[in-house]
């Protein structure tokens, strides 16, 4: 269950954001075109906004997982920690951007058994990851990199299940609001 908004914050923009918050903003605007409200609830540490955007920029840009599974690793993790704002951004991102299948982004909105083996062990995986708290069993190892992933792989996951940690909790305490461009996959983790 999500609490009420309990951190008494305002969204900053390029206008209002300290110097620090408004060069890491003005990257976000240049990265992507916008400024999500994530980033806007953020801004009010700068130091957070940065570690978050370094992390999600070199977790993109970097990780050796396709694009597709990049976006089933945020949004699993998402909904791990119950994020309305997260599983409605990744479910949007997934089909947009990375092509994900619906019915794989489907399945694990609602937590159940994704349809495509590979994305399945992955889904499963990265839960195990998060719901052990980085501690998954030997068997669930072998599992997935019996399926072609590799221990690199899993230190990628990691570096996920840091970033979306920032965005999750952040968002639970702010209780951002949806961006207009995310409200057709807005979520209800009931």
């Amino acid at each position: 269950m999500l609490s009420d908004s309990l951190l008494s914050f305002k969204q900053l923009t390029l206008e209002t954001a300290g110097t620090k918050a408004k060069l890491v903003l003005e990257k976000v605007l240049k990265r992507i075109g916008y400024i999500p409200n994530i980033y806007t609830m953020i801004a009010n540490s700068p130091s957070l906004l940065e570690t978050y955007t370094t992390g999600d920029e070199l977790y993109r840009k970097e990780s050796i997982f396709s694009n597709a599974e990049k976006e089933i690793i945020y949004l699993t993790i998402s909904r791990e920690n119950s994020c309305l704002y997260c599983v409605a951004v990744h479910s949007t991102l997934a089909d947009t951007m990375s092509k994900v299948p619906h019915n794989v982004t489907n399945a694990i909105r609602d937590g159940d058994e994704v349809p495509n083996e590979k994305y399945a062990i992955l889904n499963n995986f990265t839960r195990s990851m998060v719901i052990t708290r980085g501690q998954p069993s030997k068997q669930e190892i072998e599992s997935f990199l019996s399926a072609g992933y590799s221990n690199l792989h899993i230190l990628d996951i990691i570096h996920a299940i840091a970033v979306k940690t920032i965005s999750n909790y952040s968002n639970h305490l702010f209780q951002t609001p949806l961006d207009p461009m995310f409200q057709k996959r807005a979520w209800n983790n009931k």
